[in-house]
């Protein structure tokens, strides 16, 4: 049976967009993937173009809120930012809690041109730090 693992942030539209995405494609074999926020906007068109570049596709992806899963169970809870581990609600009890913080590409000044190598390197550490995250918990 397949973990399932809840990635938070505070807009769910970047950098647990993108985990969501890049945990599903690489390892989806074993791992279900969702991702919420403490609040919804939408999400990032610059996120989703640098997991096209991995053939990965967001583009039908939407901002969700935690109230979503609230009747749901996850084998993790993984924090993405600082925001959303302090206001990560308690029902959420009896899970294995972790907050792997990264830069919030999002909130960079500049045009998209100047922004996206930004966006690719923060997408490039979260597929690096997640997979070695839950394939060693699968090791132990």
């Amino acid at each position: 049976m397949k973990k399932r693992v809840l990635f938070l942030c505070t807009h769910n539209s970047c950098r647990s967009q993108m985990a969501e995405g890049l945990v599903n494609h690489y390892l989806g074999d074993r791992i279900e993937a969702y991702s919420a926020g403490t609040e919804a906007t939408r999400v990032n068109p610059l996120a989703i173009q640098v997991l096209a570049e991995l053939g990965i596709d967001l583009s039908t992806h939407h901002s969700k809120t935690l109230d979503e899963f609230s009747d749901q169970q996850f084998d993790y809870v993984i924090t993405l930012c600082g925001s959303a581990n302090e206001q990560c609600p308690l029902f959420f009890g009896g899970v294995q809690r972790v907050h792997i913080g990264f830069d919030d590409p999002s909130r960079l000044p500049g045009t998209a041109e100047e922004v996206l190598p930004e966006f690719r390197r923060v997408r490039d550490e979260i597929r690096q730090k997640l997979t070695e995250y839950l394939t060693g918990e699968e090791n132990e």
